[in-house]
């Protein structure tokens, strides 16, 4: 089966079952939205038992018979703790760190059990990947989830599947989540272009850069430095690669305008301008961040700020 396939046939199966729509957090897990089925072994299971039984009736033995009315009671005392696992269980809280188009988001889920019994062998399912967490009685516990990102935006998080076989493997009990937290996906920076533009402002001082007006030294090379700043030949020379630093005037705010970047594609200029959002961090640089139909951002630097012009620049229309 390919995927697309499967997950048609995820999507129709989660059609017939609770909640039909988005639903806010937390939320609660009772008997009406839990389903029980037999597994292929439990299946297997109540196939033989119904072999034994018929046996025993034709025959008139009293001792096989009671055998199958035991491990027939075992397995219906094994489908109730099976829903019990999960009916109580609350999801009290889900979070995900933004990350660039293109990178894996983890989400993380908390989970809250109101009642003294211990959830175990608790599987979470997202169409994409597949967690195992366990619930205990008195602290909540987490699972995390790891999501493809394919475009920037706010990311819908679509139907979770909680389920449980515990404790003999021969249901399988389930519910669905359909959460209405959708998350954050930053666009996917510029891998490589042109250096910060050039700021306003008086400058204060000097720091090293990989760009600027004077070659002050060579220094080992660092993950994220541009590769037209090796020094190929002294790279050469000494065995390892090698990067010219400069000195550049600081005290200026970059300014990152929309409108200097007419001559590129749309989805381009928000790549660029992410980039310079990233590189002006990293370089500790006050930057602003003019957007069309949009207040400036800025002037300024630090997590904050980066967060709300990335977050501005992930939430422009499509083009």
């Amino acid at each position: 089966m390919n995927r697309d396939a499967a997950l048609a046939g995820w999507r129709r199966l989660a059609l017939l079952a609770r909640p039909r729509s988005t639903e806010a957090l937390p939320v609660r897990l009772d008997r009406r939205r839990i389903y029980v089925l037999p597994t292929p072994f439990g299946g297997f299971i109540g196939l033989l038992l119904m072999a034994m039984l018929l046996g025993a009736l034709n025959y008139n033995n009293n001792p096989a018979l009671l055998l199958a009315l035991l491990l027939g009671a075992a397995a219906i005392a094994s489908a109730i703790m099976a829903h019990l696992q999960l009916s109580g269980l609350e999801l009290t809280a889900l979070a995900a760190d933004p990350v660039p188009a293109g990178t894996p988001l983890h989400l993380r889920l908390v989970f809250a059990a109101h009642d003294a019994r211990t959830r175990r062998g608790l599987c979470l399912q997202h169409p994409d990947d597949t967690t195992w967490c366990s619930v205990g009685d008195a602290d909540d516990h987490a699972a995390e989830l790891r999501l493809p990102t394919v475009r920037r935006g706010w990311l819908e998080i679509g139907r979770l599947r909680l389920s449980t076989t515990h404790p003999l493997g021969l249901v399988r009990a389930w519910s669905w989540l359909w959460p209405d937290v959708p998350l954050l996906v930053y666009p996917t920076p510029e891998t490589e272009g042109p250096p910060l533009p050039l700021g306003e402002g008086q400058p204060t001082g000097t720091r090293l850069h990989a760009q600027g007006e004077e070659l002050h030294q060579l220094r080992p090379y660092r993950t994220g430095d541009a590769r037209r700043a090796i020094a190929w030949k002294h790279s050469a020379r000494r065995d390892t690669l090698l990067v010219r630093e400069y000195e550049q005037p600081t005290g200026v705010d970059v300014q990152l305008d929309w409108r200097a970047l007419a001559g590129l594609p749309y989805e381009r200029r928000i790549a660029r301008l992410a980039r310079w959002v990233e590189e002006a961090e990293r370089e500790g640089r006050r930057y602003r961040l003019n957007l069309p139909g949009q207040p400036a951002l800025g002037p300024a630097r630090g997590a904050q700020h980066r967060h709300e012009c990335l977050r501005a620049l992930a939430l422009l229309p499509h083009a």
